[in-house]
Parts: structure tokens; sequence; C-alpha cells
């Protein structure tokens, strides 16, 4: 790679790779404080040293164990702190024009088969206001006028070309169980709804049994665009992100699609007294990635003692582990994903052990099955990192610097405040 990019460069056809980026030398960044360390993204380092080469981690420790290799670029930040990059599995905003061209196509009640993905515009300006903001990974998903809109994809943010941008097509399957597609064609109620959308979920299972029974030797089964997404769902490699709110809607999606259909979901609102289902939730194995509201008004039916409830530490009272954030941008902008998390801490949410950033960074790539890529500062995984003012998720603080895959995105001196 390095000598093909040498070879570009004498024939004018390229630029010279950058320190840290794929073919450039490495790059040794030191700062104050580095958060979201290590696989669980609980770790915390003192006066690091983070070690970039070919857009990934080579390694990070206090800077009394670190040796910097010879000829690497020293960048150092001073009394800034460092921490993994932001992921926001709830997206709307990398579509164009202007970032707003996610697909919401009421065609039929359910649409499987549709793509977010024909709609990216890389470097949209509300992408740019992302990055920004620390937001360096986004699920970009389909809207919700239909129970299934299509298929989401998972994308990095700050980079110039859709290829690059890319790390999982599909990114998942979007489920609306309800507060939105009722409006569909003349008004559909909540039986219909429920009826219909099980009722493609079980074709789409059995036409991937039977797709995975003709791999075996089977009868051969004929491709079906409609269905291509339900393989990969029963294999578990791509998810079901759902729009589900309220206690009984939340329920239908727990009740359905995990535990008698066996798919990897994952809450994508959990409003509404939805963190009544906490413990069932975490007993399936279903996490909560919750927003963009992050507050439950009092209910003069359910026991709140006429006290608003903070979601997040609802869920979190409740007995879930794995709690993380979402701005359903644009209803909250994109870059005010840390935002989500501060509010979260303000209506009770228990910061002890470093819950806000991992649910802004390791709970959702987990979640997602992206962990081994994103969501921690951990040797081998991408140098998706920023540098912030101080504490990311203290609205008091500020991004100065954001790298994605070891190329610098993102400069405030350099470039100018965003906003």
């Amino acid at each position: 790679m390095f000598v093909a990019a040498l070879i570009a460069v004498a024939l004018g056809s390229a630029t010279p790779p950058r320190p840290g980026e794929p073919g450039g030398r490495g790059i040794a960044v030191l700062a104050a404080k580095a958060v979201g360390v290590g696989a669980d993204g609980r770790g915390v380092v003192d006066h690091p040293v983070v070690l970039v080469r070919d857009g990934k981690i080579e390694t990070i420790g206090p800077a009394r164990e670190v040796s910097i290799p010879a000829g690497y670029e020293v960048v150092d930040q001073g009394r800034r702190w460092l921490a993994p990059g932001f992921i926001d599995l709830h997206c709307h905003v990398a579509g164009g024009p202007g970032g707003l061209g996610d697909i919401n196509d009421a065609v039929y009640l359910t649409n499987p088969e549709l793509r977010a993905k024909a709609t990216v515009v890389p470097g949209n300006p509300l992408l740019k206001r992302a990055v920004a903001g620390g937001v360096t990974s986004v699920l970009y998903i389909p809207g919700s006028a239909t129970n299934m809109g299509g298929q989401g994809i998972l994308l990095k943010t700050g980079l110039a070309k859709y290829e690059a941008m890319v790390i999982r097509d599909p990114g998942s399957l979007k489920l609306a169980q309800a507060g939105n597609p009722e409006r569909w064609a003349v008004g559909v109620g909540r039986s219909l709804m429920n009826w219909n959308t099980r009722d493609t979920f079980e074709r789409g299972v059995a036409y991937a049994r039977l797709r995975d029974a003709a791999e075996r030797g089977g009868e051969p089964v004929p491709r079906d665009i409609h269905w291509d997404i339900f393989p990969p769902l029963v294999h578990k490699d791509v998810q079901i992100s759902t729009h589900t709110q309220r206690y009984q809607v939340v329920l239908a999606t727990l009740t359905m699609v995990r535990k008698e259909l066996g798919l990897d979901v994952f809450i994508d609102h959990g409003e509404w007294y939805g963190s009544k289902l906490a413990g069932y939730a975490r007993d399936l194995g279903v996490d909560a990635i919750l927003g963009p509201r992050a507050i439950d008004p009092p209910s003069p039916i359910l026991d709140t003692d006429g006290k608003i409830l903070g979601i997040a530490a609802s869920y979190q009272e409740g007995g879930h582990p794995n709690i993380g954030f979402n701005t359903d941008s644009p209803v909250i902008p994109q870059e005010e994903l840390p935002l989500q998390a501060a509010v979260g801490v303000r209506y009770g949410f228990d910061d002890s052990r470093m819950d806000s950033i991992r649910g802004l960074t390791i709970v959702p790539a987990t979640t997602v099955g992206i962990a081994h890529r994103v969501g921690s500062l951990a040797p081998g995984k991408d140098a998706d990192i920023l540098v912030t003012s101080g504490d990311p998720v203290d609205p008091r603080s500020s991004v100065e610097v954001v790298w994605i895959e070891g190329t610098r995105v993102y400069d405030a001196e350099a470039d100018g405040r965003i906003w």
C-alpha cells in the first residue's frame, strides 16, 4: 500500500498520505487524560500516549510506559482529554439534499427491501456538524412512516468517499412498531400492524431458512430482493433497530421479535414508561438505545409519585446494564449526541462507573456488533479519536480535534469551529 501511494504521488495522481493514515508514518498523541479505554470502555489513563499507524490504534498507555518509535510525529494536546468517537444508532441526516434525505416511502405497510444507502451524501453539511460534535459513526436508517421502512447502513461520518464511509451494509432493518405508521393509507390500528409485522417476519425467516437449506444441498431457492435482509438477520449478522415507545409497544417488540422469533433487536426510543420493562429487556439480551426524549412526565395512572422520571435512570434502576443514547437526528441536532447523555445524568442516570461515556461509545458499538472496530480506545481498533477540552460528556467541554481512522477530519483551531 505504501509503495502504491508513492507511485501515485510520483505520477501526480495523489497527495502523500498524512501521518497516521494508511501508508503514512505513525503519530503519537499526548494528552492529560484518556477515557473510554479498553475492551469495556471503562478504563482511564492519566497522561496517555496513543500510538496510531495505518488508521489503527497501535497502543495506548501512560507516557512513562510507552516508547514513541523513531519517526513518529508527536502531537501534544497538553491539558486536553482523549475519548473514543461517539456513535449514534438513530441518524436521519446522512442523505441529501442538505443532509435530510433519508427514505420514508410509505409504499406498503412493511417494506424490508428498501435501502437507505441509496441516499447517502458524503460530507453533507449536517454530517460536518456531526463530526464537529464528536460523532464519528452513525446508523443511518429510514423513517417510520411504515412498520418496516427498510434497511439502514452503518457509516463513518467524516470520510470523503462513500466506499470509505461504510462500516457495514446492511446496518439494520428498521422496524417501527407504532407512533407514526398509524397514519399509513387510510389509517391502521395496532392489531393490524402487529399481525402484518409478524406475518412479514415469519415469511422472511422462512425464506432465510429455505436459502440455508439450499446452500446445504437442498432444493434451490431463487433470490428475492424483498427478503434479502432476512438471512443476515437469522444468522445474527445484522440487528433490528426498533422505533418502539410506550410500555405496551415495547412489550410487543420484546415478546414478538426477540422472545418468539429469536432475532437480534434493540430498543431505539423506549420512552413513555417503556422503562417498566427494563428487567425483561435485560433478561432477553435487548439493549436500550434511548432518545430523543430524555424524561417521562408524571403519570396519573402509573406509580410515579408525581415526579418527572429520567428515562435512562429508570432503565438503569430497573437493572438494565446496557444503556445508550441517540438523537433521532435531526429531531435533536446530530452534534448534540453527548448532550443527550448529559441530560440523562442530570435526571438521575448514575455515572459513577462512566456509563454516560459508555452509552455514547462501547454500548452502541456492542449493540450492533462493531465493537471490534470502534467504541473504545484499544489496540487494533480504528483510530477514531476525539480531543476535548475536558470531560467529553460535560456540556461545558468542547471538541477540539477529531481523527477518523487516523485521518484528521476536524480541527477547531485550524479550520474554525463549525458553529
